[in-house]
């Protein structure tokens, strides 16, 4: 019987404990994240955001630790189903247990503006994104 060599063997190991990756459904999500979302606003307006662009706390934007800027996100408020679209174009929030950091516009349209804080769903589609590099 012919022997295998270690790193071959070593291969077709990792090979077998790695599950393929399935492409996500037509239309579907390609990034979901649930979490607390919280708000800024009058105090950065104006200033530079991390993607050098000002902050306009009247505009739909929103700060995310790791998405690349300019990613157009659908944020869902799970206390009361309202949502609203966003485009990444800071970093943060730099409050352990926050996923995000909404401008005060969209904090408005969740109706989170008054609670400060509240529990969303964060969803990033293909087709979305396609038509933020558009423009």
């Amino acid at each position: 019987m012919r022997r295998l060599s270690p790193a071959l063997l070593m291969l077709l190991l990792l090979a077998a404990c790695t599950t393929p990756r399935l492409a996500p459904p037509p239309g579907g999500a390609s990034f979901v994240q649930e979490g607390a979302a919280s708000w800024y606003g009058r105090a950065h307006h104006g200033r530079r955001t991390a993607s050098g662009e000002r902050f306009d706390m009247h505009a739909l934007t929103a700060a995310h630790r790791t998405l690349p800027f300019d990613t157009v996100l659908r944020v869902t408020n799970l206390e009361n189903g309202k949502n609203v679209t966003v485009r990444v174009n800071d970093r943060g929030p730099y409050v352990s247990g926050r996923i995000i950091d909404l401008s005060a516009a969209a904090a408005a349209a969740l109706g989170m503006h008054e609670d400060g804080i509240a529990n969303v769903r964060l969803e990033a589609f293909a087709a979305d994104q396609r038509r933020a590099a558009h423009r």
